[in-house]
C-alpha cells in the first residue's frame, strides 16, 4: 500500500516535472518570437529610414547633373569671379571670404558628370564632362596666376600653406561630400543648403587658387601640392557619384549598335576601374604619410621630455620622401649614448628605414646672457609701465573730482540774461532789478536767502507793486526752482 502511494507521488512530480519544462518551451518560443519581431520592425524601420531608391526622381537628377557640366557664357564669368574672391581671401588670409567664394562657385558640376556619365555608360556625356573639366581648371589657373601675378599679392599666407599639403582626411571628406552632393541632388527637390555645404567641406576651389599662386610665384612645390590635393579631391567625389549612380540603378544609355554600346560599356568600365585602383593607391600613399608623420612626431616629442630642447617647428623636421628626421638642438643637453639610444628606438617607433640627423648648436651661454637681458628689460619696463598707470589713475582721479565741481557749478548756475528778458515782457513797470545770494546766521545756524531787488517806475502805485512783488516772487521761485526769495526796494 505505501508502494503504491509512494508510486504515485513520483508520477505526479513527474507529470509537475513534464509540465514546468513544457511552460519553459512555450515561453522561450513566445521570447524568441517577440526577439525575431522587434528586429524584423528594427529592420523594417532602418530600412524605410535608410531608402533612398523609392524617393529618387531619375530623370530630373540626371538633368540636373547635365545642366551644370557645361563651363560657357554665365557659368564662366561666375568661375572666374569666385576664383577671383577666393584668391582674395587666401591672400589676406580670411576663411570668411574663401567660404563665401566656395558657395557661387560651379566646380562640381563637371566632376559629377564624369562619375555619373561613367555609372550609366553614357560616353557623350562624359566626353562633355572632361572637356569642361579641363576648361574648369584652365580658366581657374590662368584667373589666379594673373591675380597672384601682381607683387602686392606674393606673400605665402597660412591660408595658401595650408592647401599644398594633402591628407588622408582630405580624402574622407572627398568621399563622404561627394555621396551627400549625389543623394542630395537626386532628391525629389533638391537642397541648396547641402550643396552648398559640399561645395565649402570638400575644398575644390582654395586648391585652384594655390595653384595658381605657385606658377606666378615660381615655388613649383606649391603648385604640385595644390594639383596633388584638387586631383584627389575630384576623383573621390566622380568615386562617389559613380558609387550611387550604380546603387539607384540609374538606366544604362542604350545604342543601337550592340558592338558600339559593348566598346563604351568595356571603356566606361575600364576607366572606372582605373580611377577606382588610382584612387585606393592615393589614399594609401596619404596613409603612410599621415601615419609615418604621426610616429615621427611622437618619436620627437619624447625626446623632447627627455629635457632636450629642440629649435624649430616638428613638422619641418620631419623628410618622408628621404626618410629622414632632423632636429636642431639647443645646448649640451644630450651625449652620443643618447643619440645612439634613440637610433636604436626607431624602428620600435614605426620609423624603419629612417635616418636621425642631429644638428646641435655650440656654446649656448651667449644665449642665455642674452635672454637674461631681455627678461630684465621686460621687467624694468613693466615696473615702468605700472609706475605710469599708478600716476594717470591719480590724475583720472583729479580730472573726475574737478568735472563733478564744474557740473555741479553749471548746475547751480542761472540763466539771468533769458530770465531778465522774461520778466522785462512780464512786468511793464520793473526800472531795475537785482539778483543776490546773501548769507545769514544767529550763530547758531547759517541759511541763505535769495535776494531779489527791485526798482519800480515812478506811474506804479504802491499797491500794485506789493501786487507785482507777489506774483514776481512766485515765479521766480517756479522759474529758478529756489526758496526763500526775499524781495527788497533798491534806493
Amino acid at each position: 500500500m505505501e508502494e503504491n502511494i509512494d508510486d504515485k507521488k513520483q508520477a505526479k512530480q513527474i507529470k509537475e516535472e513534464l509540465e514546468q519544462e513544457q511552460k519553459i518551451e512555450e515561453h522561450k518560443e513566445e521570447v524568441q518570437k517577440d526577439f525575431k519581431g522587434f528586429f524584423q520592425s528594427l529592420k523594417e524601420f532602418l530600412g524605410e529610414l535608410l531608402n533612398i531608391k523609392v524617393s529618387t526622381d531619375k530623370d530630373a537628377t540626371a538633368q540636373t547633373i547635365k545642366d551644370g557640366i557645361s563651363m560657357k557664357g554665365h557659368t564662366a564669368w561666375i568661375l572666374v569671379f569666385s576664383i577671383l574672391i577666393a584668391s582674395i581671401g587666401l591672400n589676406v588670409s580670411s576663411t570668411a571670404v574663401v567660404i563665401g567664394a566656395m558657395l557661387i562657385s560651379p566646380l562640381m558640376g563637371p566632376i559629377l558628370g564624369v562619375g555619373f556619365s561613367i555609372g550609366i555608360n553614357d560616353i557623350d556625356t562624359l566626353r562633355s564632362s572632361m572637356v569642361n573639366l579641363g576648361v574648369m581648371v584652365a580658366l581657374s589657373l590662368l584667373t589666379s596666376f594673373l591675380f597672384f601675378s601682381i607683387p602686392i599679392f606674393q606673400e605665402a599666407t597660412p591660408e595658401i600653406i595650408a592647401r599644398t599639403k594633402p591628407d588622408v582626411r582630405d580624402v574622407l571628406i572627398a568621399v563622404f561630400g561627394g555621396l551627400a552632393l549625389i543623394i542630395a541632388i537626386s532628391r525629389p527637390r533638391s537642397q541648396f543648403n547641402t550643396v552648398a555645404g559640399v561645395a565649402i567641406a570638400t575644398a575644390l576651389m582654395p586648391p585652384l587658387c594655390t595653384a595658381g599662386f605657385g606658377l606666378a610665384t615660381g615655388q613649383f612645390n606649391y603648385f604640385g601640392g595644390a594639383i596633388f590635393l584638387f586631383t584627389i579631391n575630384s576623383i573621390f567625389i566622380a568615386l562617389a557619384a559613380f558609387a550611387i549612380t550604380k546603387y539607384l540603378q540609374f538606366p544604362m544609355v542604350k545604342y543601337i549598335n550592340q558592338a558600339k554600346r559593348k566598346r563604351i560599356s568595356q571603356f566606361a568600365s575600364l576607366i572606372a576601374l582605373i580611377i577606382f585602383s588610382f584612387s585606393i593607391f592615393l589614399f594609401y600613399q596619404l596613409y603612410l604619410l599621415n601615419q609615418y608623420t604621426t610616429n615621427a612626431e611622437n618619436f620627437i616629442n619624447k625626446i623632447e621630455m627627455e629635457g632636450v630642447n629642440i629649435i624649430g617647428d616638428i613638422k619641418e623636421s620631419i623628410d618622408y620622401d628621404n626618410k629622414e628626421i632632423k632636429l636642431y638642438v639647443f645646448g649640451n643637453s644630450y651625449t652620443k649614448h643618447d643619440e645612439e639610444r634613440w637610433n636604436n628606438q626607431l624602428k620600435e617607433s614605426g620609423l624603419k628605414n629612417t635616418k636621425l640627423i642631429i644638428l646641435q648648436s655650440q656654446d649656448d651661454s651667449k644665449v642665455r646672457d642674452d635672454i637674461d637681458q631681455i627678461k630684465e628689460m621686460y621687467i624694468n619696463n613693466y615696473n615702468m609701465l605700472s609706475a605710469k598707470d599708478e600716476s594717470i589713475k591719480e590724475k583720472d582721479i583729479r580730472i573726475n573730482k574737478l568735472e563733478k565741481d564744474l557740473r555741479r557749478y553749471y548746475d547751480n548756475e542761472i540763466l539771468f540774461d533769458q530770465v531778465f528778458k522774461e520778466i522785462e515782457i512780464n512786468y511793464k513797470g520793473l526800472k531795475e532789478i537785482g539778483f543776490a545770494k546773501e548769507f545769514v546766521s544767529n550763530f547758531k545756524k547759517t541759511d541763505t536767502i535769495s535776494v531779489i531787488s527791485v526798482k519800480w517806475k515812478a506811474m506804479v502805485r504802491k499797491n500794485q507793486r506789493r501786487i507785482q512783488e507777489k506774483r514776481l516772487k512766485k515765479w521766480m521761485e517756479v522759474r529758478l526752482k529756489l526758496k526763500n526769495i526775499e524781495i527788497r526796494q533798491l534806493d
